[in-house]
């Protein structure tokens, strides 16, 4: 009897054991909203953004200072209709408060909006 118990509570601690507990869930990715649909957003270095576009052709996109609207980044990018995704690099840029602005190769701005640096 004494051996039947034994073996019982062992049982019961290795099925123990076995159960696999989800201590650190993984985290749920943010979303990639348009960011030309918002006023003002901030982004960290390396994070990826997301824009439609209306049009298959080749755009510009600058990093513009708000202060003294000196151009800190420009990258020309070839755009396709609907989502457009791009990674942004800010680690080397000075300033915390830039527009980001999408313009067509005539320089007309298409779109426009505030990006805090983080």
């Amino acid at each position: 009897m004494k051996k039947i118990g034994i073996i019982l509570i062992c049982f019961m601690i290795f099925i123990t054991s076995c159960y696999k507990e989800d201590i650190n869930p993984m985290p749920q990715p943010k979303p990639i909203v348009d960011i030309f649909t918002k006023s003002e957003t901030s982004i960290s270095n390396g994070e990826e953004i997301m824009f439609k576009l209306n049009v298959n052709d080749v755009y510009i996109i600058k990093l513009v200072d708000t202060q003294t609207n000196q151009v800190m980044s420009k990258e020309k990018i070839t755009g396709k209709i609907g989502e457009n995704k791009l990674r942004v690099y800010t680690k080397s840029l000075q300033s915390q408060y830039l527009y980001l602005v999408l313009e067509d190769v005539y320089k007309k701005e298409i779109k426009k909006t505030k990006i805090n640096i983080n």
